[in-house]
């Protein structure tokens, strides 16, 4: 079930660490098959290191396991929320990036480097 949508999912995950964007086994990807209402999301805990294609697990709008011996995301709800807000998004990505997280906690506002940054907040 949903093997192109869990091949991409874990490859996206996958690429988490290779880019210094996750901690430990903090942070995910998951994405969404808008027609049939499922998600396949990363395992909660699981290794990036270990993880395989079978360890994804698949969970419908409501949060329910329906593929997958894993326990899902512990982020599976706030996933779940974003896809229902916004019907055009087709994945999430949650990260611990240490440049980001290191800014938020900071408390200092993003400074408008580019245009399109400026456009867009400024007018």
């Amino acid at each position: 079930m949903l093997e192109k949508l869990k091949a991409e999912v874990l490859e996206a995950n996958l690429e988490l660490p290779k880019k210094d964007l996750v901690t430990y086994t903090w942070g995910n990807v998951s994405g969404i098959d808008r027609e049939k209402g499922l998600i396949v999301i990363k395992p909660s805990g699981v290794s990036y290191d270990e993880m395989t294609v079978d360890d994804l697990v698949v969970v419908d709008l409501e949060g329910n396991v329906v593929e997958g011996d894993l326990k899902p995301s512990s982020d599976t709800a706030t996933h779940l929320v974003l896809y229902k807000n916004f019907p055009n998004i087709g994945g999430v990505v949650h990260t611990h990036s240490p440049w980001a997280t290191s800014w938020a906690q900071a408390g200092r506002a993003i400074p408008a480097f580019g245009t399109t940054h400026a456009d867009y907040f400024y007018g």
